[in-house]
């Protein structure tokens, strides 16, 4: 049975739970909309099932969606929704269309206690601060972009995925 995820912002305004087969934060993107969100240059998002969320207080959510400047956007919004709580601006999760049955909850605004990842996966490595040093122990992969292999592939690789 997959672990349910219970999140929230930081001022209490809202509070969330989601189901998921892919609990491990193992996934640290350095994109430009990520290391934003993040304190450390990165975020870690995991993988939900989007049709079992179930928000209190989704009247203080507020939604963003970052310009991108590379194909195909070329300065227009992509698709990616990061909703985040209107009052104290902790990002709580994303969403995009493109694939709707899934959902990606910041590990940050995840109150459930996670399991600890065997490695992590360091993408978008192309796109990190310069002031950021990524933290790569032995195990982990690092990519200047977005790797081939999907979150729930990596987790069933590990025999980590919970069905």
């Amino acid at each position: 049975m997959p672990l349910t995820l219970e999140g929230s912002c930081r001022c209490g305004a809202v509070s969330y739970a989601v189901a998921s087969s892919a609990p491990y934060p193992y996934q640290l993107c350095y994109c430009s909309a990520c290391r934003k969100s993040g304190g450390a240059g990165y975020a870690i998002n995991l993988l939900a099932d989007a049709a079992t969320l179930e928000v209190t207080g989704r009247e203080h959510v507020a939604v963003y969606r970052a310009v991108i400047d590379t194909p195909p956007y070329n300065g227009a919004e992509g698709g990616c929704r990061r909703h985040f709580c209107r009052h104290c601006g902790s990002m709580l999760w994303i969403h995009d269309p493109e694939w709707p049955e899934l959902l990606h909850p910041f590990a940050s605004s995840v109150d459930t206690p996670l399991p600890v990842p065997p490695a992590r996966v360091h993408l978008m490595l192309g796109s990190r601060a310069p002031w950021v040093e990524p933290d790569v122990r032995p195990g982990d992969q690092c990519f200047d972009r977005y790797p081939e292999q999907s979150i729930e592939d990596w987790h069933k690789a590990r025999g980590l995925w919970i069905d």
